[in-house]
């Protein structure tokens, strides 16, 4: 009984990627007799993959269970007290507990902990305009709103869809609703989709998807959510024009879900994320700490705190995340803002600082685009690629890639995420040693191409 007098209690708020990979990786760590670990969660679903929503929605993953890496029970099985259907509403620091509702009863109860992980994501941004709540509007973000997304899908008669914003998940919804048969129209407030590119490379996916049937309306701001006499919606509006619609996909981006971390009085950042130190621990909190779409992350290129909403960086941070929990050592050392996407057979990618991000941070560099192909120009299946590279101005520092093409493109980013992690020089780039074969790539890389091109801009503006 003394034992169990000395045993900890660690709480986990949030039952997906960040969450329960601390609460998988303490558990490992210290056993049932010393550490007791009880998740919540409110959603019905765990340790799923948000990323792959999409591509359910659109049919090319047939399952919704093929994307839960981990279900309740099988957590349940490694002695993690995991409550589903269970939001937490209070974070009390001072008294060390946190106060649950069970979503369905409504009951109300407190947990006292000795150790707190908050991982409660990030939600979609709704607009907030008239309609944007209304039946049919539906945001991307967690396995319920994928099923409510195709609930929705199922129950409509027409077959025309709006969806609003071109950033990863808009792009990426377009085409799963292409793939259902749908008419869709794009509405973007930017000149081109995906904002993450700078505008230059954002045209070649502007034309990709026109090329799939997707209709874009680019530099326009939605005004209003138009609905019928039921209440559900039926068109979107913006100043100039209106979009019939049966089903609206919220793709605007979204936010970190901190309300109840801020209400606690913890530290928030610029973008309203938790704000962390390298272990992972809330800023001036020494027993709790954060992860996921909820938590700002260090920025290794700008210098600068950022919020990027990925699941790599999740499952990363709960591993950091438990191995301090459960009383080991382990740090994250922030991020070079990898991605990529695709549309229809065009892969996206990007790594680094756009432009803007450059300037934004007081960086003077040289930009340099190049085209070239994927395999070697005589072997079959070669196909266009369009790589380009930022470096600093006189020290030739590596600041950003982005990589537009077909087969082979998207991956290739990780080559320039390496070097900026190293950070190293465009010039230290082109020596790299690098796979080749006439199958998989011409003898000068594309990234290496592009490298050169970059390195002789910059020696040239020395």
């Amino acid at each position: 009984m003394s034992m169990s007098a000395a045993r900890e209690r660690l709480v986990v708020i949030g039952g997906d990627a960040a969450g329960m990979s601390a609460a998988s990786q303490a558990r490992r760590l210290r056993g049932l007799d010393e550490l007791e670990i009880v998740a919540f969660e409110r959603g019905h679903f765990t340790s799923y993959s948000a990323c792959g929503i999409p591509y359910w929605v659109g049919g090319d993953v047939a399952e919704r269970d093929q994307l839960i890496a981990r279900t309740p029970e099988e957590h349940r099985a490694r002695d993690i007290d995991l409550r589903v259907r269970t939001e937490v509403t209070e974070i009390d620091v001072a008294g060390g507990r946190v106060r649950a509702r069970d979503v369905d009863s409504g009951a109300e109860s407190w947990t006292s902990y000795d150790k707190l992980v908050i991982a409660t994501g990030a939600r979609p941004i709704r607009p907030d305009m008239p309609g944007a709540d209304a039946p049919g509007v539906h945001g991307v973000q967690t396995l319920d709103d994928g099923q409510a997304l195709l609930d929705s899908l199922a129950r409509t008669r027409g077959r025309r869809a709006v969806v609003i914003g071109a950033g990863y998940i808009g792009v990426e919804m377009a085409e799963a609703l292409i793939n259902r048969d749908y008419e869709v129209t794009v509405v973007n407030r930017g000149s081109e989709p995906m904002s993450t590119l700078d505008p230059d490379m954002g045209r070649l996916v502007h034309e990709a998807m026109e090329g799939l049937g997707v209709t874009m309306v680019n530099d326009a701001a939605v005004t209003k959510i138009l609905t019928d006499g039921d209440g559900r919606v039926r068109a979107v509006a913006t100043e100039d024009a209106e979009y019939p619609a049966d089903v609206v996909v919220l793709g605007i981006g979204v936010r970190p879900e901190t309300a109840l971390a801020e209400a606690a009085g913890l530290p928030l950042g610029a973008h309203h994320g938790l704000l962390t130190d390298l272990a992972m621990r809330v800023r001036g909190h020494e027993n709790i700490w954060a992860g996921g779409d909820c938590v700002e992350v260090l920025d290794l290129v700008s210098g600068q705190e950022r919020h990027i909403a990925l699941g790599t960086h999740a499952n990363k941070h709960g591993q950091v995340i438990g191995t301090n929990a459960g009383g080991g050592y382990a740090t994250f050392p922030g991020v070079v803002g990898t991605a990529v996407s695709k549309v229809c057979d065009l892969e996206i990618a990007r790594t680094g600082l756009r432009e803007k991000d450059a300037r934004r941070v007081g960086l003077r560099f040289e930009a340099v685009t190049i085209e070239s192909t994927s395999r070697a120009g005589y072997y079959p299946g070669a196909s266009p690629m369009t790589v380009k590279m930022l470096a600093e101005h006189r020290t030739g520092r590596l600041l950003g890639v982005q990589i537009v093409g077909r087969e082979g493109a998207a991956k290739r980013v990780d080559i320039a995420a390496v070097a900026l992690t190293a950070g190293m020089t465009v010039e230290q780039m082109t020596s790299l040693d690098l796979g080749y074969a006439p199958p998989f790539s011409p003898v000068w890389d594309p990234v290496l191409v592009a490298a050169r091109k970059a390195s002789k801009a910059v020696q040239q503006h020395r």
